[in-house]
């Protein structure tokens, strides 16, 4: 029951498009009206600048941390059920239900699961890193 509470959890906070929501909100922008029509961070920095855009980054890698770091709290990592859990974050932002439906590629989302199940790991950081700094520098 625990496992499905956090995957629920997960799923739910996946689904808010930070993103999308943020820049609407403070800057009057649609992010999804990019070339690739994504409500997802790289837009969000294109089109709302870097400020807002590392919040919303900030935003979206929490939104897979959190609902995972919390579960592996109360659930051994090789519980079937935390499968669940890590997808929760990922579906909820790929198919978000605010959103009929639509969302985003999930990238940054995925980084924030990995890091909470590694949230000491010096790969995930790097890696998470060098997306970022592709995906909105470069």
């Amino acid at each position: 029951m625990t496992g499905l509470f956090f995957a629920l959890l997960g799923f739910l906070s996946g689904s808010i498009l930070f993103s999308a929501l943020l820049p609407r909100l403070f800057k009057g922008v649609d992010v999804t009206r990019a070339q690739d029509h994504n409500p997802g961070a790289a837009n969000a920095f294109a089109l709302a600048g870097p400020v807002l855009g590392t919040v919303c980054l900030v935003c979206d890698i929490g939104k897979g941390f959190l609902p995972v770091y919390l579960a592996r709290q109360y659930l051994p990592l090789g519980a079937p059920v935390m499968a669940l859990v890590l997808a929760g974050p990922v579906a909820g932002h790929a198919f978000s239900p605010f959103a009929h439906g639509h969302g985003g590629k999930a990238i940054a989302v995925s980084f924030g699961v990995l890091l909470g199940i590694f949230p000491a790991s010096g790969l995930v950081v790097h890696l998470a890193f060098w997306y970022i700094l592709f995906s909105t520098l470069v």
